[in-house]
């Protein structure tokens, strides 16, 4: 017997509201798996640990009226626009080992690969087709449920996605392509037949859902009225988008196979009074608590690993290790 998968859609291309709208669903939808396919105006979403300022083009995105969100998964940051598609996967925590980036992507790499193109999951958190990437993945933890999400670039902007994103350099080490126009591609280009993004959009509803009863539903008006409230007392906001970096002590920035890390330590009387970990790795929940158990620590590293061994690291750094944490952080001064 065929399980049971909800369609929701957003009915909304404001980003604001359409991240409101999925972080509502994975913390209030308990039960069952939910898809979720939607589409935003000219946008820039970065990854919960970035610095707005480091990853996009300010001047240009104020010029091209692109709005920045930040969301509540890791990651780097991506453009928006109505020639992207993102679709969003809802479903309940198995055994940890299964809940991986390959298991969440194949049926999007599946209903890819029947379109006849070229497609693969790739690295960390990318869908390519023809060695392009067409897809940048990112995942969540709440309680027991788990949001895997993902943006389909079907016939995105090339020039405003090359302009509006700031790519540091650490994430090109190692690589021949040296820009990120270089390396993405819209799968409409590559298509045997062509088709439009609504036609995409359906192709993909039916085929996501083909191995499941997919059952369409409409949200409540109060869910809608909590959503909007999220929007704007959250998504909406310059405190979330936009955060408030004092001066500190210490900061060092390492590329790691897991990703980008920079920590950012102030220290008073050799004691941590403020960490922030910023950068393009996949946490799959927020840092807040792991960064405020750190504050009070004498800033030495067997005192700073004794802290972190208390939390399953992986959750919040994604690939990145213990040793490559403190690599990055006492990096600054050999005696310590």
């Amino acid at each position: 017997m065929k399980h049971t998968m909800t369609y929701l859609d957003t009915y909304s291309m404001d980003p604001y509201y359409n991240l409101a709208f999925e972080e509502y669903m994975l913390t209030h939808r308990l039960q069952g798996d939910i898809l979720l396919l939607w589409q935003n105006d000219n946008t820039v979403v970065i990854g919960q640990n970035q610095i707005a300022e480091a990853e996009v083009n300010l001047q240009f995105a104020k010029e091209h009226d692109i709005k920045i969100v930040r969301r509540t998964t890791g990651g780097g940051a991506v453009y928006h626009d109505r020639g992207n598609l993102n679709y969003s996967f809802i479903t309940d925590v198995d055994e940890m080992a299964e809940m991986t980036m390959e298991r969440f992507a194949r049926p999007v790499v599946e209903a890819l690969q029947k379109l006849g193109l070229d497609a693969e999951v790739s690295g960390r958190n990318d869908i390519l087709v023809n060695g392009y990437k067409v897809s940048g993945t990112a995942q969540r933890i709440y309680k027991n449920r788990i949001l895997f999400h993902g943006t389909l670039l079907f016939e995105a902007n090339e020039e405003m996605v090359a302009g509006a994103l700031q790519v540091d350099p650490l994430k090109f080490q190692g690589k021949h392509t040296k820009s990120v126009r270089s390396r993405i591609g819209n799968i409409r280009s590559f298509l045997k037949d062509d088709m439009e993004l609504m036609q995409f959009w359906g192709y993909l509803k039916k085929e996501l859902g083909k191995n499941c009863n997919l059952r369409q539903e409409i949200i409540t008006a109060e869910e809608k009225r909590q959503i909007l409230a999220l929007r704007n007392e959250k998504y909406a906001t310059k405190e979330w988008n936009f955060r408030h970096l004092q001066q500190f002590d210490y900061s060092n920035k390492r590329k790691w196979d897991g990703g980008i890390l920079e920590a950012r330590v102030a220290v008073q009387k050799e004691k941590i009074t403020q960490v922030v970990f910023c950068g393009d790795f996949l946490s799959k929940t927020s840092l807040a608590e792991l960064e405020q158990a750190l504050v009070g620590k004498t800033f030495a590293k067997q005192d700073v690993q004794n802290a972190l061994c208390q939390y399953p690291l992986e959750h919040y750094f994604g690939g990145i290790t213990m040793q490559e944490v403190l690599d990055t952080m006492f990096l600054f001064d050999g005696s310590r």
